[in-house]
């Protein structure tokens, strides 16, 4: 089909809810390129929102994918399923965790923390103990639970009244926080890093304070690493920078490499509170989920992909740093690994990051004001070059 066909379609049959979408379509991609329906290539530098962590068409992700296929694609969670209780056993052994349980997405993960962390307390005899505290600019999902618990207010008002009870404070603020925390506190629930709100860093001293203060009042730390997670930070796993384990933390996007799955990650004595009937799910961790899951894995874990988005991460912000110290409107470059934010001081993000497209770079845009990027973890310093120049050449226009 012509591309004016595929959106003539999409007007008629599809529900409307992403607006006036970037007018591509693509056919086919492989390693960090993207190829559309005319054939114009693409440096893809948001991997599908985080996703794409192996970058487009990687063989042991297509061969784990085809190979299960072609054995077994679903049989419900009412049977034992040997790639589940392998990715199980790699998640758990590659981290603080001592039990997974697998859904379809990061919301979906999400729901699991938050009623993992309620029943908890409810079997404990303290049914008091529902609440939940997040941060300002959070994004946890678009269920309603997860959208009461983002700390975005433009995601929440369309679906008033909202799911009870979650309280947000700002982000780095640990005197807010524990003026918050009260009799009916049960978990502290926190993006590591915040990604959708534009790549905000959480402080080392304010997580460590977090994790003291969970402590003291004997509630729980949820991570959202949905986004942060997987080598993306250029540690395998976010928390892994602050000298701190949370009690519960969720994934999703990479862990699939592009395969819906998300994983609900949590420490014994919490997730005992799961008991038989108490959650559950058709697809999670369904073979086919499973087998792609194993196949990140053991790329990332096995072919030194934490380790290159480190060093690219630490290249790449060096680049951008250039571009910052010669354009006075880049304000701040942030971020870590693989997970960068620019913030500019002019509201053009939206323009050019269009630009960018324009000449064949697929790059994030938050608000008009923030360029997010987000390569897969595969990328190189001439990928990265690449990208600099481009940005280079479009910034000398403002």
């Amino acid at each position: 089909m012509k591309l004016n066909e595929i959106i003539e379609l999409d007007k008629k049959y599809f529900m409307n809810t992403f607006g006036n979408r970037t007018p591509v379509c693509f056919d086919h991609g492989k390693g960090i390129n993207l190829w559309d329906l005319d054939g114009k290539k693409y440096y893809d530098f948001l991997a599908g929102i985080a996703v794409s962590a192996l970058g487009h068409s990687h063989p042991k992700l297509i061969n784990a994918i085809k190979e299960q296929a072609e054995k077994l694609i679903h049989c419900s969670n009412l049977y034992y399923i040997e790639p589940q209780a392998r990715l199980a056993k790699i998640l758990v052994e590659n981290s603080c965790a001592d039990k997974v349980f697998f859904a379809n997405s990061g919301a979906e993960a999400n729901e699991g923390a938050i009623k993992l962390a309620r029943i908890y307390f409810k079997k404990k005899g303290m049914p008091e103990k529902f609440e939940i505290i997040t941060l300002e600019k959070s994004f946890h999902g678009r269920t309603l639970a997860t959208i009461a618990a983002t700390g975005q207010d433009k995601y929440q008002k369309p679906f008033s009244p909202l799911t009870p009870s979650f309280l947000k404070v700002p982000i780095n603020d640990l005197e807010a926080l524990r003026n918050a925390i009260n009799d009916s506190t049960c978990a502290i629930m926190i993006e590591p890093i915040q990604g959708e709100s534009g790549v905000n860093l959480t402080t080392l001293e304010y997580m460590q304070g977090v994790r003291k203060l969970c402590d003291e009042k004997g509630i729980f730390l949820i991570f959202d690493e949905v986004q942060c997670g997987l080598g993306r930070t250029g540690k395998l796993f976010a928390y892994e920078h602050l000298g701190i384990e949370p009690d519960i933390f969720t994934l999703a996007k990479a862990l699939g490499g592009g395969f819906p799955i998300g994983a609900l990650c949590a420490k014994k004595h919490v997730a005992s509170a799961f008991e038989p009937g108490d959650h559950g799910s058709t697809f999670g961790g369904n073979p086919l989920a499973c087998a792609a899951g194993l196949a990140v894995m053991d790329t990332m874990i096995n072919n030194n992909l934490v380790k290159n988005s480190e060093e690219m991460g630490s290249y790449f912000i060096d680049k951008l740093s250039t571009l910052a110290n010669k354009y006075d409107f880049v304000k701040e470059i942030r971020g870590k690994g693989l997970m960068i934010g620019i913030q500019l001081s002019i509201e053009k993000a939206v323009e050019i990051k269009n630009k960018c497209f324009d000449k064949g770079y697929l790059i994030g845009s938050v608000g008009n004001n923030i360029i997010r990027l987000l390569p897969p973890l595969i990328v190189t310093k001439e990928d990265i070059d690449g990208m600099v120049d481009v940005l280079d050449n479009i910034f000398q226009e403002y």
